[in-house]
């Protein structure tokens, strides 16, 4: 791995991220349209110095602020959502150290963030009832540490990883809440034990190689698990930063969108009943387009709101402010999504017919704006925020809000 570069301020990370994202987009389409995995635009990202930008400044990092965070998150996303994806895991399980990490572990793994080292999500599982359901286990030794065994799906950037993070139940543990004890057991994506299997074949997000992670029988050192469950024994901004960052990635694909739209208006021919000369002069492309910069701007703005507040909150971590950081981060998400889908499907109606040219492969934006948004569902987070405003009732803690 080629050393990284170390970021020291806000406006650098978000200069470094301007200048990847130009580069990324130059072949996005082509890596979505061959599902070219993007190994070497990944090892760029890690020698950019980005994936170290949350690091303390205790451990040598910029420590940058959520809003910067979330806005990195949208430079790259407009470029190229499925590249975007892959560090998603990567800063969720940093903060994760962050919060419940003893000072030894969070000295070792942030020196490798810094370095320049991919942490990778193998979280969800595809059987139980639901997504929070775990069969994945740690196990006692009896000399000391577990034995790590499970089968893991959704399991963005694994392929890419040199850390994956892996949630799992603690066999034999006393219950909390009624439920078993979780925790993250960080190993080595080369652990004997490890099998990645490439696998993802979504709709959209092609190349984030999410697809299974087969543990068997993997050895995990007690400095290697940090404990889950207590995250949100108290008041918390996880799962806001979380799902402020997917807001981000909706966004971003919406911003994308309207980009392409652009371009494609610029190949259209005008509907002959306008009387334009070209399609950017016909007053009724000129309205839908306006309706949508409104659209997009609007995401755009509640996306900036939520980060806000999510600093605010960790300024302030209280039961109050961290509730209201997850409600604006929930607004921003619905919003967010709904601009991804409208941008992708109005960018043909903008362009005409010519823009449903294979080689132009626009799809690719509805495609990753429909199977992105599936991620979890807005429904319930709409649901949420109504509770907040008719009754003051404070969403629940886990990580998806």
């Amino acid at each position: 791995m080629t050393a990284a570069h170390v970021i020291r301020s806000d406006e650098e990370a978000k200069e470094v991220a301007r200048k990847l994202a130009a580069s990324f987009a130059e072949q996005a389409d082509v890596r979505d349209r061959d599902r070219r995995l993007p190994a070497e635009e990944v090892e760029q990202l890690s020698v950019s110095g980005l994936l170290g930008i949350t690091v303390p400044a205790r451990y040598g990092g910029a420590e940058v602020s959520v809003a910067t965070l979330t806005e990195v998150f949208r430079l790259l996303a407009a470029a190229d959502a499925s590249l975007a994806q892959i560090p998603h895991s990567h800063f969720v399980f940093l903060e994760a150290l962050r919060l419940q990490g003893t000072e030894g572990q969070q000295a070792r793994y942030f020196a490798e963030a810094l370095a320049g080292a991919r942490f990778a999500n193998a979280q969800t599982e595809r059987g139980g009832r639901t997504v929070t359901d775990d069969a994945t286990t740690l196990r006692r030794r009896p000399g000391g540490g577990y034995v790590l065994d499970g089968e893991k799906f959704y399991s963005t950037g694994s392929l890419f990883a040199h850390w994956l993070v892996v949630r799992a139940v603690l066999a034999g543990e006393p219950p909390v809440g009624g439920a078993a004890p979780k925790a993250l057991a960080y190993i080595r994506r080369d652990a004997p034990g490890v099998t990645v299997v490439d696998d993802w074949d979504g709709i959209g997000q092609r190349t984030t190689a999410s697809g299974t992670v087969r543990l068997s029988g993997v050895l995990v050192a007690d400095d290697q698990v940090v404990p889950y469950t207590p995250i949100f024994a108290g008041p918390t901004t996880y799962g806001a930063r979380a799902q402020v960052l997917h807001a981000a990635l909706d966004a971003g694909i919406a911003r994308g969108a309207v980009d392409a739209a652009v371009a494609a208006v610029g190949r259209a021919r005008p509907w002959f009943e306008s009387g334009a000369a070209t399609a950017a002069e016909d007053p009724l492309v000129a309205q839908q387009a306006g309706e949508l910069e409104i659209t997009v701007r609007s995401a755009e703005a509640l996306l900036r709101e939520a980060a806000a507040a999510i600093d605010a909150a960790e300024a302030d971590l209280t039961e109050e402010t961290t509730a209201r950081a997850s409600i604006a981060t929930a607004v921003a998400k619905a919003a967010a999504a709904r601009a991804s889908l409208e941008a992708s499907t109005v960018l043909f109606e903008l362009g005409g017919t010519r823009s449903a040219a294979a080689s132009l492969n626009l799809s690719r934006y509805w495609r990753d704006a429909r199977t992105h948004t599936l991620h979890d569902p807005v429904r319930w987070k709409v649901q949420h925020i109504g509770r907040w405003l008719l009754s003051g009732t404070r969403p629940p803690r886990h990580g998806q809000l």
